[in-house]
């Protein structure tokens, strides 16, 4: 039974809030996301300013729309350090911006079982809604833990696609598509 911990919240991160967690909190996550196996588009092994300069580009992003190109929320401890993480990026094309994508959804190992990812998902998903877009797609690697969070959450399979991505070994790896509409 997942039980979360009271001091657990999630918030959405302003841009300079991104680049104030990118060098520690955020960067860290990344690497445990990628020396865990996750396959979230680095190769291992992962080090920090790695993980911290993608943040930095996650926050520049952000800032390059009114609305934001990618938005980021992180669920913060007690002690306001992010354990978790999702980002929702805005298509950009004129006929795309009904839609949004669900990108690197990160629970730190030592918060997992606590509904954080849940509670990630369904925060960038309300948003998402109350700001007008009617769809959201993802992609996870087939057979990863992921699938069942985002079933649970309603998301529906549309295909798998072999071989479309190497895992932090190196290895190919299937990759499921995934849609949710909104609303």
């Amino acid at each position: 039974m997942e039980k979360p911990l009271a001091t657990d919240r999630v918030e959405l991160l302003t841009p300079d809030a991104v680049r104030a967690h990118a060098p520690d909190g955020l960067a860290a996550l990344l690497v445990d996301a990628v020396d865990g196996g996750a396959s979230v588009g680095f190769p291992a092994p992962l080090d920090a300013p790695e993980a911290a300069s993608w943040w930095l580009r996650a926050a520049e992003e952000a800032e390059e729309a009114e609305e934001g190109v990618r938005e980021v929320w992180a669920a913060l401890d007690g002690a306001g350090r992010p354990v978790g993480a999702v980002t929702l990026v805005r298509a950009g094309a004129a006929n795309g911006r009904h839609r949004g994508e669900i990108a690197r959804l990160l629970v730190h190992r030592s918060a997992r079982g606590r509904g954080l990812g849940r509670r990630l998902l369904a925060a960038a998903e309300a948003h998402a809604a109350a700001t007008g877009l009617t769809l959201l797609v993802l992609d996870t690697q087939t057979g990863s833990p992921a699938e069942r969070l985002y079933r649970g959450a309603g998301w529906t399979a549309a295909g798998t696609i072999p071989d479309y991505a190497a895992d932090p070994a190196g290895v190919l790896r299937p990759t499921t598509l995934y849609y949710k509409r909104l609303g």
